[in-house]
């Protein structure tokens, strides 16, 4: 491994096409305000660096970034590559990952709009982020102990489990497919429309008119705070533990509750059923 430390690089295409280099306390930043750093690497470790440069990790494969920082200025910093682990890491440009696969992240914080596009492989624990349209159209997504707000996140998404997770987020998971979400707070409006196969397991749902036109839609023993409208046009079974403030056409299934404020009947296809149980506790 070839390793270069304490250097500074602002060139186009600096480092383009290395294989098997450790760059330690660099700096990707400069006048002469160049792109692509490290485009069509391989085998690439940065540790404690400083990217203030558009496009620096484009077709990389096998990546490794620790301790470092990409600011505001680095947008698009991680698109086309695979094989990336990232830790301890601030990613604060926009669109930061894009068509990557088989990814890694530890301990980081991302303030990123369009953060996460056509990701397949994922694996995120102990991560805080901010951002718009976050993860949409990916799959093989991991959470665990993630902490996010921002609009419109999770659409389009398939194959993923979320466990441990706070999301204050709005029109979360839409069209979303096979997808667990466990043990975790999911706050805002119009929570997972169109989804199919999706399932929430011992969760706080908060927020107004959630869950509706959903197939094969599972709820376990989760509370709903603040839901009106809820179930409208759904295929559902859901055991809520919680009042439900109102629910809305329930299209077939079951629904359990402690309490309903209103059920709300006004189309003739609505045959989802409404039980009210002291002490849900439903498989």
């Amino acid at each position: 491994m070839k390793t270069i430390t304490d250097m500074v690089f602002d060139e186009e295409r600096a480092l383009y096409g290395e294989r098997d280099i450790v760059a330690r306390n660099c700096r990707i930043d400069g006048p002469a305000d160049g792109e692509s750093a490290f485009k069509e690497c391989k085998n690439v470790t940065a540790e404690n660096c400083f990217f203030n440069l558009r496009y620096p990790f484009w077709h990389n494969e096998g990546l490794k970034i620790s301790g470092s920082e990409m600011t505001e200025n680095c947008r698009a910093a991680l698109w086309y590559s695979r094989d990336i682990v990232i830790e301890n890491t601030k990613l604060h440009g926009i669109k930061a990952l894009r068509e990557c696969s088989d990814v890694v992240m530890r301990n980081c914080e991302i303030v990123s709009p369009e953060f996460g596009w056509s990701v397949k492989g994922l694996t995120m624990s102990d991560c805080a982020a901010e951002s718009e349209y976050f993860m949409m159209r990916s799959s093989d997504l991991n959470f665990t102990n993630v902490n996010f707000t921002g609009k419109y996140s999770f659409q389009y998404i398939e194959n993923c489990l979320f466990e441990d997770c706070v999301f204050d987020t709005k029109d979360a998971f839409w069209h979303a497919k096979n997808v667990i979400v466990r043990n975790s707070v999911v706050k805002g409006e119009y929570l997972a429309w169109y989804c199919e196969n999706v399932t929430f397991e011992r969760c706080k749902i908060i927020g107004t008119q959630p869950l509706c036109y959903c197939k094969g839609l599972k709820l376990a023993e989760c509370e709903m705070i603040d839901a009106e409208l809820a179930f409208e046009k759904s295929e559902v079974e859901a055991c809520v533990t919680t009042h439900i403030d109102s629910v809305k056409n329930p299209l077939s299934g079951k629904i359990c509750a402690p309490s309903v404020g209103e059920l709300i009947r006004d189309d003739e296809n609505s045959r989802g059923e409404v039980v009210i149980c002291g002490n849900c506790r439903c498989a």
